[in-house]
């Protein structure tokens, strides 16, 4: 590889790379992570891996046939993960937990499917764009089409870029970058010879304005909307009959689930699992219950802990406490003793 095609190749697959590292980040290393947090982490993986795949099948077209496959899904579902993100990020519904598997399992399976039928090496005239009817145009179509329903969802907020004297706010910012710089790169694929190479670079560079928007509101200080739940509404009252659904549904979710035994449960995980917003769930526990989330969890962990210390000779008492879901002996003791008045050790002396 001459010199100019290396760094050709350099500048296509660092906006790759980097796209890896933001979708690790989010779904990973946020302070406080939510459905839209894993749906943004989704579509900067996806985009990475269909850049990723362009560069090199270009400069090394011998490569895996399973990698190329991986590619297409991935670009099958940059459209779906672009929608789902920013129409949870930007909806007052509580839509159910399982709501975007329509938009991903159908997509995955009619690639895997398209794609057993038509391998991309075999029949690859099928999926070029240039050809008069091609599987990578319906592919292409699919993408523009929930871009476009993207663009629908933040109407308000584009309304507002054009309107004179109307100032966005960062959430609507964030947003329009989002969405632009996914259509510039379906702008790419779809209108040069030379898409590996211009698609690749123009990852790189919207890669690295969404780093710079991420620092530029960290120094501001900005509200972390695409990081954290929304708050726009958490100083909202919660209706009674929405109270009574929500503490309905969260002891049924323990009761038969038994979800507190999980040592490392998050207040994220329950209100991800109830689909609606951690500050909603905690306003719930805090306005109607009168506890925190934790004092929540951890009477269930000690409920539970009675019932095995009277009737289970096998395991220590430091035991039953991590199979109840304490993470560790201390607090399991702390807790135990704040909720009964006594240790766990004195409780089973006591009672056997």
């Amino acid at each position: 590889m001459d010199p100019e095609h290396q760094l050709l190749f350099f500048f296509s697959a660092i906006g790759a790379f980097n796209g890896l590292f933001l979708s690790i980040y989010f779904a990973f290393f946020v302070k406080h992570r939510n459905k839209a947090n894993y749906f943004l982490s989704a579509l900067m993986l996806v985009i990475s891996v269909r850049i990723i795949k362009s560069v090199f099948l270009f400069f090394y077209p011998s490569i895996s046939e399973l990698f190329i496959h991986i590619g297409l899904v991935a670009c099958a579902l940059i459209g779906p993960f672009l929608y789902l993100y920013v129409k949870n990020t930007t909806s007052r519904k509580n839509y159910r937990s399982r709501h975007w598997l329509y938009h991903i399992v159908p997509t995955v399976l009619a690639m895997i499917i398209i794609e057993y039928l038509y391998p991309y090496k075999q029949y690859r005239s099928y999926w070029l764009l240039s050809a008069t009817f091609s599987i990578g145009k319906f592919l292409y179509a699919q993408w523009i089409i929930y871009i476009l329903l993207s663009g629908i969802v933040i109407k308000d907020a584009f309304a507002s870029l054009i309107k004179k004297g109307k100032k966005l706010t960062d959430e609507e910012i964030w947003l329009i970058s989002l969405v632009v710089g996914v259509a510039i790169i379906w702008i790419a694929y779809n209108t040069t010879g030379y898409i590996s190479y211009l698609a690749g670079a123009l990852s790189f560079s919207f890669i690295f304005y969404l780093m710079l928007l991420l620092w530029f509101f960290k120094r501001k200080k900005a509200t972390p909307f695409f990081f954290a739940v929304q708050t726009k509404y958490a100083n909202k009252r919660i209706e009674a009959d929405e109270v009574t659904g929500i503490l309905s549904r969260l002891h049924t979710l323990f009761e038969q689930n038994g979800l507190y035994k999980k040592p490392d449960l998050k207040l994220a995980d329950i209100a991800d699992e109830l689909d609606i917003p951690s500050h909603q769930l905690s306003q719930c526990l805090n306005d109607n219950l009168g506890k925190g989330f934790s004092t929540y969890i951890n009477e269930y962990r000690v409920k539970e802990a009675e019932k095995m210390l009277v009737s289970n000779h096998h395991l220590t008492v430091e035991g039953i406490g991590y199979e109840c879901g304490f993470s560790s002996k201390s607090t399991f003791y702390s807790a135990f003793k704040n909720i009964k008045g006594t240790t766990p050790a004195k409780f089973k002396k006591e009672n056997t």
